[in-house]
């Protein structure tokens, strides 16, 4: 009797067991959420701006986890404070802290800063779980983040000293570190489908983020729409918080925590492809040499 042959592999199941891929994703939607964040600083006020972030993703996502979500639900309900927690650090409290960030300061600072991510990741992780860097992974972090500093300060590393430090780039680090805690509590994420996972954080932050959203809009804070305003809405609604969280959570289940944060310094390596497609900015020899040190520390940190 002939052996049958065994069932192919779908597209999204070969999609969703390639952490690199989804991981680098991930990087590119969040790199056009902080530029998208610093333009409309002043057309939606940030917390307004976090809240309809995450209730629009988490209509977006409800059709999809609808039913995972009702499988899923004991589980959720039995481990409800750590549920709370990633709600509040990796959707409540981190994007309220950058989109106010964003209000006072460049995007310039906002990619620096962003270059410590992954020792945020490293430093919660050791201290909540006692998970520590490899060697590999550490080497990995500090070559990504010098390709990260030359592409920034675009070649001139005495530029790194008129860079001013105000209460934006406070929060904005801030955030950082809520988000290392996020990434460090994902090793003890409920066992659940990831739909289930990711809309019941979504639904978390929106339900956090609205007394204040209320809070600031009654306080006078302008909410100007029009079509910047809606497009801006739609992508955040979508990319940098539906399908990057999934990615991003995925990506951390496969490959874990450590290992998946220096991918965060590919943003500013796709915020300057982005200025050079779209802005008319000009390639740089800055730009191959940072993508270079920057690939190369992935690469490093993200293997076994």
């Amino acid at each position: 009797m002939t052996p049958s042959a065994p069932p192919r592999q779908t597209i999204v199941g070969w999609f969703a067991n390639q952490p690199y891929l989804l991981l680098s994703l991930t990087s590119l939607f969040w790199a056009g959420n902080i530029v998208l964040g610093r333009y409309v600083a002043g057309h939606v006020p940030p917390v307004t701006l976090a809240c309809v972030r995450w209730i629009g993703a988490f209509f977006l996502l409800l059709p999809f986890a609808w039913t995972h979500l009702r499988t899923d639900w004991p589980v959720l309900r039995a481990q409800l404070s750590l549920m709370t927690m990633l709600a509040l650090t990796g959707f409540a409290a981190n994007t309220v802290l950058a989109y106010w960030g964003l209000k006072y300061t460049q995007a310039l600072n906002a990619l620096l800063i962003q270059s410590s991510g992954p020792l945020c990741v490293a430093l919660w992780t050791l201290i909540l779980f006692g998970v520590r860097l490899t060697l590999a992974q550490l080497l990995g972090i500090v070559v990504s983040m010098a390709g990260v500093l030359i592409i920034i300060l675009r070649g001139d590393l005495t530029a790194l000293a008129s860079i001013q430090i105000n209460k934006g780039d406070a929060m904005l680090f801030a955030a950082l570190l809520v988000f290392g805690i996020y990434s460090a509590l994902m090793l003890r994420r409920p066992v659940t489908h990831p739909m289930s996972l990711i809309a019941f954080t979504t639904a978390g932050g929106a339900i956090l983020t609205l007394p204040v959203s209320i809070w600031e809009l009654n306080s006078g804070s302008p909410l100007i729409f029009d079509t910047v305003t809606l497009l801006t809405l739609a992508y955040a609604m979508i990319f940098p918080s539906a399908l990057a969280y999934l990615f991003f959570n995925r990506g951390i289940a496969l490959i874990g925590p450590n290992r998946a944060a220096p991918f965060l310094h590919l943003m500013p390596v796709f915020g300057s492809v982005l200025a050079i497609a779209f802005l008319g900015e000009q390639p740089q020899l800055f730009h191959l040499i940072g993508y270079v040190l920057v690939l190369s520390g992935v690469f490093i940190a993200s293997r076994r």
